[in-house]
């Protein structure tokens, strides 16, 4: 998955500007407590991160 295709998904699934927020706020343990943006930046695959946020939010199978 491509970083484009990544947060395309997220504005989908969370709007815009709440995707920026959670990216930048929220701590998801499925990324080894980091947030969205910590992991990314760490180096983690933008597909693992997006199913992190997918377990953490628990969204439908359809967008996984």
């Amino acid at each position: 998955m491509r970083l484009t295709v990544f947060w395309r998904n997220m504005y989908e699934q969370f709007g815009e500007a709440y995707a920026r927020s959670l990216a930048r706020d929220y701590v998801i343990e499925g990324l080894g407590s980091r947030t969205v943006e910590g992991a990314l930046a760490d180096g983690a695959a933008p597909k693992e991160v997006w199913r992190a946020v997918c377990e953490a939010f628990d969204l439908p199978a359809a967008v996984r």
